[in-house]
């Protein structure tokens, strides 16, 4: 394929993901005081599984950390997850400042997500009785992929760590979709013009401040762990999901890598594509 079929089928992909309206929620709830501290949340509307209570899937957005993206681009996904029987919180959290060139805010971004998984059990029981905030997948997209990753890793973050925690027990799995899951390998590839750079606060900060924020250095996990990715994806190349599946290998933990034959970044998170199907059932599989 050229070079130039390739650009063109990945554009015709991103049309597609933001040609669909934004879903409402059911509800939103905050996990802190700053505007962007909130989740949305989708009531399971199928069946999926067994039976009984839902299991519940926590979304993490992507757009490269940076300000002009939020959770409404991936809300059609979050309700073509809870169509399929999943009880569906969708988070924000602070990407980029004020120059919308920027991505992430260093601490701010890990403090958010960080703050949203602690506080998301009990929201669960608050506002979707009929989930299992027991039964608690992680998934996300892109930038939202590195940070799911992450959030599962936080018992294993260095001692001192602020966001380190005591440990996961509510969480089935993660499936991360084209993840920025190897944040060196991604800053060589310069994946997302620099934004993985930016995201530690710049060059100056990116040896100090890499063990606390590379999901590839935070390994073993003991977490079950999908990667889902397209061959075709120019925005996130293979490459990257490679190399975290490698690091998990040297760590001692198997980590499912998914590949997508003919599939470039966005169709993982498109309701309109076959992708998204093959996503829902990876979730299913850990869900369960």
């Amino acid at each position: 394929m050229t070079d130039d079929v390739a650009a063109a089928r990945a554009a015709a992909e991103e049309k597609s993901v933001f040609s669909h309206e934004p879903v409402g929620p059911d509800a939103t709830a905050s996990y802190g005081d700053h505007p962007d501290q909130v989740i949305d949340f989708y009531a399971p509307r199928g069946e999926a599984g067994p039976g009984g209570p839902a299991p519940v899937v926590l979304v993490l957005h992507g757009g490269a950390w940076r300000a002009p993206y939020d959770r409404r681009h991936i809300s059609p996904f979050a309700d073509f997850l809870a169509r399929r029987g999943f009880a569906v919180a969708s988070a924000e959290y602070r990407c980029g400042g004020d120059d919308d060139s920027l991505a992430g805010r260093w601490p701010d971004t890990f403090d958010d997500v960080a703050a949203a998984l602690d506080a998301l059990p009990a929201l669960v029981r608050e506002l979707l009785p009929q989930a299992d905030p027991r039964r608690t997948v992680l998934t996300g997209h892109s930038a939202g992929g590195h940070l799911a990753l992450w959030g599962a890793a936080r018992h294993v973050l260095p001692a001192g760590s602020p966001w380190r925690s005591g440990g996961s027990a509510a969480l089935r799995g993660v499936v991360a979709l084209a993840p920025i899951a190897d944040l060196a390998v991604a800053d060589k590839l310069d994946v997302c013009g620099g934004a993985v750079r930016q995201l530690l606060g710049g060059e100056e900060y990116f040896a100090d401040r890499q063990p606390y924020a590379d999901p590839a250095l935070l390994l073993p996990t003991g977490i079950a762990t999908t990667l889902v990715q397209g061959r075709a994806d120019l925005d996130v190349p293979q490459m990257v999901a490679e190399s975290y599946a490698e690091a998990a290998a040297k760590a001692g933990e198997m980590v499912g890598v998914t590949l997508l034959e003919d599939v470039g970044h966005f169709p993982l998170i498109d309701p309109a594509a076959d992708a998204c199907a093959v996503v829902a059932e990876e979730i299913e599989q850990l869900a369960w």
